[in-house]
């Protein structure tokens, strides 16, 4: 099963490089502001526990996509006080990677990814959240984007 790294979005002031490299993120590449802080950071790899220490060392939500091929997106997010959720994009491609659906329930997410939102103070659009989890895309960036976008991240396209 390949890998294409995948994508990074929070806030940070600090040089969000260095920090994403103390959280074990690699391949760190551009980093793309959107708005009121917000940036989004692609990288080639992510160690188990990354997310939650760049969390930690930041103080701020963030949401990390990895991409299996550009077919199948997996999605985390987690904000400093432990509201966290886990999504998938493509679902139909995911079952080509036997990764088990069940492990993603889709009402579930949805109401995490709207938690998640509001603790990170954005306004989120609830159908376009369910939208983007259960939609079909040829590259799952496609639905990571729209994600992005529905979550409410400001600046995002």
């Amino acid at each position: 099963m390949g890998n294409s790294g995948g994508s990074l979005t929070t806030r940070s002031t600090g040089e969000l490089h260095q920090l994403m490299r103390a959280a074990g993120f690699t391949g760190i590449d551009d980093t793309q502001a959107l708005a009121e802080g917000w940036q989004v950071t692609d990288f080639a790899d992510a160690g188990r526990r990354s997310l939650a220490s760049l969390v930690e060392r930041t103080g701020t939500p963030a949401i990390m996509l990895s991409f299996l091929d550009s077919d199948v997106g997996l999605v985390e997010a987690l904000t400093p006080d432990g509201n966290s959720w886990e999504g998938l994009l493509n679902r139909e491609k995911a079952k080509s990677y036997e990764i088990p659906l069940e492990h993603f329930p889709i009402e579930s997410a949805v109401a995490c990814a709207l938690a998640w939102s509001a603790a990170a103070g954005l306004m989120p659009d609830e159908e376009a959240i369910r939208q983007t989890l259960t939609g079909s895309a040829l590259f799952a960036e496609e639905l990571s984007s729209a994600l992005l976008v529905a979550l409410g991240l400001p600046g995002a396209t």
